[in-house]
């Protein structure tokens, strides 16, 4: 492993990156024993500056994350840990630490919109707000969920068949929301689909 230079504190920054949608959540640091835990464990372990202590990620709010690589910079004096994200990584419940943009304008991925999708349907499953679709479908159960992808892909072939770009825009959006409601109920997170994509890109490309 590349030797780390560590400050006079004994201590590295941490970009903390949700290995799914590549957004950065956190900056945090770790000392040795933090980052050899990190790596044991397969969780994130960090260091407190204002504790003064070593901290597992989610061990108190259940935020937990599942470091998936811990990659080091070119200099050995910064660590990226890639993690699958179980909750928010903000204390202050946003899904990222970054999330207040002070000079031009922020370039939302597809991924991104996805990710935000995910948590506000997580969101809704926890909470049920009254009056929220997203509540009602959770209520009616699995049926009339799996009712309304069939609905909606339906629309998506008819609208394909009309070569209307934009209905179809717009029925493929129903569709993936409506898959995502499912995912929900049946408790798979997106980065375990958008995983089986991956190893099935990585197997084709592999046997060219």
């Amino acid at each position: 492993m590349k030797e780390l230079k560590y400050d006079k504190d004994g201590l590295v920054p941490v970009i903390i990156q949700d290995s799914g949608s590549k957004q950065v959540l956190t900056l945090a640091y770790a000392n040795e024993e933090a980052l050899q835990k990190t790596m044991a464990d397969g969780e994130t372990w960090l260091f407190s500056r204002s504790r003064q202590e070593l901290w597992n990620k989610g061990a108190t709010s259940g935020n937990t994350q599942k470091v998936i690589s811990v990659q080091v910079d070119c200099d050995g004096d910064a660590v990226i840990y890639e993690v699958i994200p179980n909750g928010p990584a903000c204390h202050k419940g946003t899904q990222s630490c970054f999330s207040e943009t002070i000079y031009g304008e922020q370039n939302r991925s597809s991924g991104d919109m996805l990710e935000e999708l995910k948590l506000l349907i997580r969101s809704r499953h926890s909470e049920m707000p009254e009056g929220a679709y997203t509540s009602y479908l959770f209520e009616e159960g699995v049926d009339k969920i799996c009712k309304k992808i069939g609905e909606e892909a339906a629309e998506v072939i008819i609208a394909a068949k009309n070569r209307d770009a934009q209905e179809l825009s717009m029925e493929t959006a129903d569709l993936f929301y409506h898959v995502m409601v499912l995912l929900q109920e049946q408790d798979v997170d997106l980065n375990q689909v958008m995983a089986v994509l991956k190893e099935r890109h990585q197997t084709k490309t592999a046997s060219k």
